[in-house]
């Protein structure tokens, strides 16, 4: 799909995010512990979100849409042991049903898993904790397999508080009878939404000063659970009103963007916080100041929300600096930035980016990374001229739910078009 778009339209109004995709594919990692049924809402219309679903239905659950955003997961064959390589090579979150498949039948194999090209994100950590609850683990012809007559409890330390082995090795947990300890945990909100998901299917676990507890049962009952709110939606939506210099509400939970909201501030951003959300507007983006942010784990400024970032400090007079701390691989944005008039230079795992007066409308290409495509978007909105954004491997939707459909609810000036009809002419066509 690409997206060409005429910038230079102020967006007003207000956007209800869809819920969280950080949480809601694990949540239907979840439902694999279960024979019960289990109810999932909010859950958003993405590609990656459909193909978990596919997934799930792959291993034996049967999946019912049930309208809204709304999913009952239910049982259907037999469990399989096995997940086709087609699916998970699509979708790094997708190797999380391995620790549930391995707790459920005593033996899975899972292929390495794909996604984002973002650098290296190895699996060691999940294998470590799987070991340390007593499986034995083999990486064989491009997957792994593992196994074990029975896991137990047991405390496990993350050298790094990797929300993937986090949350994968506490869905695990939840089946292994006794009281699972996860030492320097992620402190990502969406951990915490799995952690009350495993409570409501009877598996307390919870946070206990820097640490995590599950107490896990040897059978799991079914659930009815709604998505948080998608705080990297939020975030993006909110930047998309400060660079159109609009005036828009994004219905979200403010707490879980506060360093964020923070950074907004320190710009000189107009903000109004809420229980219900946040209410932004901006109407000279030449008032604002420039800033230097480093990405980190929660609940330092998050990662995704950098490549957004980066779109707005293309405007802010004088020199930004972003430093990326989680992903080694996540400048996909920089050169089509370039190609629509920012100054952005890479120097190692800093992006320096001096603010134009203007950018101009241009064919830009969305590389590797959803976020880096979400925030080409945002930069072309805020264009002289018409833009053409193309997303070839379809990155955006792997992020964004109706992303085109709901920025023109706001007043952008944006149409969808199919690779058929942008692909280029052969001559004699």
């Amino acid at each position: 799909m690409n997206y060409r778009i005429l910038g230079g339209r102020a967006l007003t109004g207000e956007v209800t995010v869809p819920g969280a995709k950080n949480a809601v594919l694990h949540l239907l990692a979840a439902a694999l512990l279960t024979d019960e049924p289990v109810v999932l809402r909010d859950v958003p219309d993405l590609r990656d979100v459909r193909t978990q679903l596919a997934l799930l239905e792959a291993l034996g659950k049967r999946v019912e849409p049930l309208g809204e955003g709304t999913y009952r997961i239910a049982p259907g064959r037999a469990l399989a042991a096995e997940a086709p390589s087609e699916l998970v090579r699509q979708l790094r979150a997708s190797f999380h049903v391995l620790g549930p498949l391995l707790a459920r039948l005593g033996e899975a194999y899972v292929p390495l898993p794909g996604g984002d090209v973002l650098g290296p994100r190895p699996v060691d950590l999940h294998l470590r904790g799987l070991e340390a609850l007593g499986a034995d683990v083999e990486v064989v012809e491009g997957g792994v397999c593992a196994r074990a007559r029975r896991l137990r409890p047991a405390t496990i330390a993350l050298p790094y508080p990797s929300v993937g082995a986090t949350i994968h090795l506490a869905l695990t947990a939840a089946l292994v009878p006794g009281t699972t300890v996860i030492e320097n945990p992620a402190r990502e909100p969406e951990v915490d939404e799995i952690l009350a998901f495993l409570s409501a299917l009877g598996a307390p676990a919870r946070r206990k000063g820097g640490r995590i507890e599950v107490r896990g049962r040897e059978e799991l009952g079914g659930a009815e659970h709604r998505a948080m709110p998608d705080r990297i939606c939020a975030g993006t939506y909110l930047l998309a009103g400060v660079l159109t210099r609009g005036e828009l509400t994004v219905r979200c939970r403010p707490w879980h963007l506060r360093p964020f909201l923070d950074t907004l501030r320190a710009m000189g951003v107009e903000l109004r916080e809420s229980s219900e959300g946040v209410a932004v507007r901006c109407e000279d983006l030449r008032a604002l100041r420039p800033v230097a942010v480093e990405t980190e784990p929660y609940p330092g400024f998050p990662t995704d929300l950098h490549p957004p970032l980066a779109a707005l400090l293309s405007l802010v007079p004088g020199e930004s600096r972003i430093r990326e701390g989680v992903f080694q691989d996540r400048f996909a944005y920089a050169q089509g930035l370039s190609a629509l008039g920012a100054r952005v230079r890479i120097r190692g795992r800093e992006a320096i980016i001096e603010g134009v007066p203007q950018l101009r409308g241009a064919e830009v290409r969305v590389e590797r990374d959803n976020r880096a495509g979400a925030a080409l978007v945002l930069a072309a909105l805020a264009t002289e001229g018409e833009s053409l954004v193309r997303d070839e491997e379809e990155q955006i939707p792997r992020g964004y739910s109706r992303f085109a459909e709901t920025l023109r609810s706001l007043g952008a000036d944006i149409t969808e078009e199919s690779l058929i009809a942008t692909q280029p002419r052969e001559e004699g066509e």
